[in-house]
């Protein structure tokens, strides 16, 4: 946690769209039309060609909020101060643009996306700023505060945001880090045990040669075959160590096993087609393919909404395997829920490391579909 908020304190935030986007240009026109329409018909603005270059500076800074958002506030609000400080030595109240509005998206940036450093140093400018327009056009303490309190709040969404941001992408690593866990669970169990018989066949090796001559030959072969199989596994193995857990002493479900999720689940009819030729399929791609399809339909059943039927096809296609899940519900929810984006990010990592694809998205016929597809070896590229 410590070295989380180190790192938050010297770097700044990545924008999850960096560069300018499209509305943000449109942002910019309507600011400046909207300035100059305020500037030419209000008749209470005070300088009026000041204020209106102003609004066209901010709303520049606007497109480089995301990317820049410490420079754009020093721009923004060493442009407002100057200002503030022209009408307060003139007597005047205010200049009045109630386009200036979007400075407050600044404040939004600053905290959003800036550094730790940024952020404190940015926030002092800009109370300098808000001090000297408050200063400009003082009515009471009390709409002072409120003002000040007002200006500042879109700077305590950003912390909002950001920090909602960081608590999600710890909780995607976690997922991450679990589904990369189980996987060398399983992996280590498949090395294990070819390890074992190799070592079993080995000793039967040398306790036959005395009355068999052609026995050492036998378990040699055996020998060559289990150690082809735990060097493929190893390929596979990710850099995880089992935390304490024993050992699932129990045989890992795998393509046989899912024929047997096939039944009427809570409304649910669940049907399952299994087609092709499995027994040369690695037990990792034969364990990831169960567990793709036993996701899938739990994620249907509790996140799919007004669901009643599920499907599952497991196609063998030559060297590799493939797995589609499809329900018939609607897919407002589950393109919203975060607990299914943590389980579809697990399949998605389970794909990847064994050398395979996987992608889930709405149909345009309705429902929603899960794929995944894995070399039969497991062997990722």
């Amino acid at each position: 946690m410590k070295n989380a908020l180190r790192s938050l304190w010297r770097e700044p935030r990545a924008p999850d769209n960096p560069g300018i986007l499209w509305w943000d240009r449109w942002l910019v026109v309507a600011v400046v039309i909207t300035a100059i329409l305020e500037g030419l018909l209000r008749s209470d603005v005070v300088l009026p060609a000041l204020a209106i270059a102003l609004a066209a500076v901010v709303s520049l800074t606007l497109l480089w909020r995301r990317t820049h958002p410490f420079g754009m506030v020093v721009i923004t609000f060493s442009a407002v101060t100057v200002m503030n400080a022209v009408v307060l030595g003139r007597g005047d109240y205010s200049f009045g643009l109630y386009t200036m509005a979007v400075i407050l998206l600044i404040p939004y940036a600053l905290v959003r996306w800036g550094s730790g450093r940024e952020i404190v140093v940015g926030l002092g400018i800009i109370v300098i700023a808000y001090g000297t327009g408050i200063a400009a056009d003082y009515t009471t303490f009390g709409e002072a505060i409120a003002a000040f309190v007002f200006a500042m709040s879109p700077a305590l969404i950003g912390a909002v945001v950001r920090y909602r941001e960081y608590a999600m992408s710890r909780d995607r690593d976690q997922a991450v880090l679990r589904e990369r866990e189980q996987i060398a669970r399983e992996l280590h169990d498949t090395v294990a045990h070819h390890v074992s018989a190799i070592a079993i066949r080995a000793q039967a090796g040398q306790v036959q040669a005395a009355t068999d001559p052609d026995a050492p030959l036998a378990a040699l072969g055996v020998i060559e075959a289990e150690a082809s199989k735990t060097l493929t596994e190893m390929r596979a193995m990710v850099g995880a160590l089992r935390q304490g857990e024993e050992p699932e002493l129990v045989p890992r479900a795998g393509v046989t096993d899912i024929e047997r999720l096939g039944h009427d689940v809570d409304g649910h009819h669940v049907t399952v087609e299994v087609s092709g030729d499995f027994d040369d399929v690695a037990p990792a791609v034969d364990a990831a393919l169960y567990r793709v399809a036993q996701e899938s339909i739990t994620n249907a059943i509790r996140h799919a909404r007004n669901a009643t039927a599920i499907s599952v096809t497991v196609t063998e296609m030559g060297d590799t395997v493939e797995v589609s899940v499809h329900d018939d519900g609607e897919t407002t929810l589950a393109q919203s829920n975060p607990e299914l984006g943590f389980g579809l990010l697990g399949m998605a990592e389970r794909a990847k490391l064994l050398g395979g694809e996987f992608a889930a998205a709405p149909d345009r016929d309705g429902g929603w579909t899960v794929k995944a597809g894995f070399p039969k070896d497991g062997v990722g590229r």
